[in-house]
């Protein structure tokens, strides 16, 4: 079974309303997903009050896939990530991703470091080069790591895995999808995480035993 914690809807910048996103990852045989779409301190309520709805209705009549309301902290100032990551999770997010430091956007520097000292941080998105002081802090705080399959995002994946690996760090395979095809099978997830030089017990455990880890938390 598949499990992606960081999808996006219309309700930023994604293309599928939270029906059609389900629908489209329970054929792919998902176990969960979660929405997390982008967020700042203008529209995190908003997002996580019409993410909750669309949960509790679909859960009605789907239970072969189960629905995380979340958000993904993007381009706000580092030192306001602890606060807003914070924020989010009294509201009744779920799951809090922070947008890492990638190579391919303007994401302001320390942002992982700020990202990193929280505790409401759930996992940190396509990090980018981070260093070795800040994965520690993201250990301390039980912070797990994205191996994203995005274009572009992907191009430091291969040093995410080589610093997770060496403090131990727990990774999860995610898509960071904004559209229908932006979604993975299994099967792709595993190209992404052996062709990112996971290890075979790293790939299993970023498949499937992460993933339930971060669904024991909620």
């Amino acid at each position: 079974m598949r499990y992606d914690f960081h999808t996006h809807t219309v309700f930023s910048d994604g293309e599928l309303i939270p029906s059609e996103l389900i629908r489209r990852a329970s054929v792919l045989e998902h176990r969960a997903v979660g929405i997390t779409d982008h967020a700042d301190a203008s529209n995190y309520k908003d997002l996580i009050e019409k993410n909750t709805l669309a949960k509790e209705e679909l859960s009605n009549y789907m239970d072969d896939i189960e629905i995380v309301v979340g958000v993904e902290l993007t381009h706000i100032p580092p030192k306001s990530i602890p606060k807003m990551a914070k924020k989010c999770k009294n509201e009744g997010a779920e799951i809090v991703v922070v947008h890492g430091e990638t190579p391919v956007e303007p994401v302001a520097e320390k942002t992982n470091y700020y990202a990193s000292i929280s505790e409401d941080v759930d996992i940190l998105a396509h990090p980018g080069l981070i260093d070795i002081e800040t994965a520690q802090n993201a250990l301390e705080n039980n912070i797990f790591f994205e191996i994203t399959s995005r274009k572009g995002h992907s191009l430091t994946n291969g040093h995410v895995v080589s610093v997770a690996r060496e403090l131990k760090i727990p990774m999860v395979i995610n898509t960071d999808t904004h559209a229908p095809s932006d979604l993975i099978t299994y099967e792709f997830a595993r190209k992404v995480g052996l062709g990112a030089g996971m290890s075979f017990r790293e790939l299993e455990n970023s498949l499937t035993t992460n993933p339930l880890e971060i669904l024991k938390r909620i």
